[in-house]
């Protein structure tokens, strides 16, 4: 038995020295032994091989069809609004045919509507060796098949005891060192301690991902005394950008780990932590945020404003409180790639230890992240427009689709006041009085 215990203990070392020498500590220094590099290169060559392999397996009918619906959903809608369409009856009065517009779109909408499906993964065109996505994707060949258990085999017993050992030594050393840091007076030397410990904590979980990250225009990094505001996809949105960076966090307090991680880290770092009762004042949020912001020696506060993750495909409505505060917007696009592993927290069906699994034992996290010029909001905008201009940038940057939809739908019905702006705009037609609105579906 000792000699077992003795033999652990040995395998346990040498695991730990091997890590430490060739991950954690050329994250201390920003720098990297090329490992994940090569890494990339050759899942990729291996991803493409296995994407030919598949489009010479199916039929190219098949895979056309594939390649639609993947790209442009069940069924094919008509760019056009209620009132071109309705116009193109020729007529003035109401007719019992105008209800055929209205019983089309509502068969539209429980096929296919275009708001539960961003709550959804997103789907790939192509299969990428990951179980978890080959729902549209059958026996293929033998080695095709080979390919898929070897990368099961890397993936489970390799892959993942390394990212488990990167992401425990990340967690512990973010706790031990903002814990230290946090025992100093303030001075400008706590501060670049603080910003040191951030960064690579950040940098070793990030590894834990196998996260390959390019960031466009450094040059419109966040500053102190601003307000970054980014699409939000998953959790780890957080680790992507203070990875490159250091970030004042906003949201409520938790208990638990995360509890743990929000109360060492505040020490070091001015978060803004609120209580689950706080975070319904809205007037105390937004002072406790003003505050901040008027100091211009403290970090960028980092914001996303749909308040829900959205799958990687769209932009939804920004909550207009975030832009009620004043002060500068920083607006940062995030686009993920899904060929490698999807980063979409769905959390209406995922727990965040099922999310976690899922994100470590996929091939890499791979994404793209545009630092925009800072806006701020013009003479004569109210908060509701300034968000909505700031979401159309980022949507145009990430190549996202802009959806004037709330992201609280996920969990909540649509309102009834968006439900009677469409009657009003119909009868507005009928009647010839005015224009169609545009409603703002439910800002806060």
């Amino acid at each position: 038995m000792e000699d077992l215990l003795f033999a652990a203990a040995k395998v346990m070392s040498v695991w730990l020295t091997v890590v430490f020498t060739l991950i954690v500590l050329p994250s201390v220094f920003g720098a990297s032994l090329g490992i994940s590099e090569l890494y990339m290169t050759v899942l990729v060559k291996t991803l493409e091989w296995a994407t030919i392999r598949i489009q010479k397996g199916v039929k190219q009918e098949q895979a056309m069809a594939l390649k639609n619906s993947a790209s442009s959903g069940i069924i094919q809608r008509d760019e056009t609004t209620m009132e071109k369409e309705i116009a193109g009856l020729h007529r003035v009065d109401f007719e019992l045919s105008d209800v055929f517009y209205f019983s089309k779109k509502g068969i539209e909408a429980i096929v296919e509507d275009e708001v539960t499906q961003r709550f959804s993964s997103e789907e790939l065109v192509s299969w990428n060796l990951l179980t978890r996505t080959n729902v549209n994707f059958q026996y293929i060949s033998l080695r095709l098949t080979i390919v898929w258990v070897l990368g099961v085999l890397i993936r489970y017993c390799l892959l993942l005891p390394l990212r488990v050992t990167l992401a425990a030594i990340g967690i512990v050393s973010m706790i031990v060192g903002t814990t230290l840091v946090g025992q100093l007076p303030n001075s400008s030397a706590k501060d670049w301690l603080s910003e040191l410990v951030h960064l690579t904590c950040s940098r070793i979980l990030v590894r834990a991902l196998s996260g390959t990250i390019t960031y466009h225009n450094k040059e419109n990094r966040p500053q102190k005394g601003g307000i970054c505001v980014a699409n939000h996809t998953s959790p780890i949105d957080v680790l992507i950008l203070t990875n490159d960076g250091c970030y004042a966090m906003v949201g409520q307090a938790h208990g638990g780990l995360m509890g743990l991680i929000q109360r060492s880290t505040v020490k070091a770092c001015p978060h803004v932590w609120f209580e689950r009762s706080e975070m319904k004042d809205r007037h105390l949020v937004t002072k406790r945020l003003r505050e901040h912001i008027a100091d211009k020696n403290k970090l960028p506060i980092l914001i996303f404003p749909e308040g829900t993750c959205i799958n990687n495909t769209s932009v939804m409505m920004f909550k207009k409180g975030s832009f009620e505060i004043g002060g500068t917007i920083y607006p940062v696009a995030i686009k993920y790639d899904p060929q490698f592993g999807d980063a979409f927290w769905n959390s209406s069906k995922y727990d965040i230890v099922s999310y976690l699994l899922r994100i470590m034992t996929s091939w890499a996290i791979v994404c793209n992240v545009w630092y925009m010029p800072p806006m701020i909001r013009e003479e004569g905008e109210d908060a509701v427009q300034f968000a909505n201009r700031v979401k159309s940038a980022i949507a145009r940057q990430g190549g996202l689709t802009e959806l004037s939809w709330d992201g609280g739908l996920k969990r909540a019905k649509v309102k009834d006041t968006f439900k009677e702006q469409q009657q009003k705009n119909y009868s507005k037609m009928i009647v010839g009085n005015g224009s169609t609105g545009n409603p703002s579906m439910g800002a806060e």
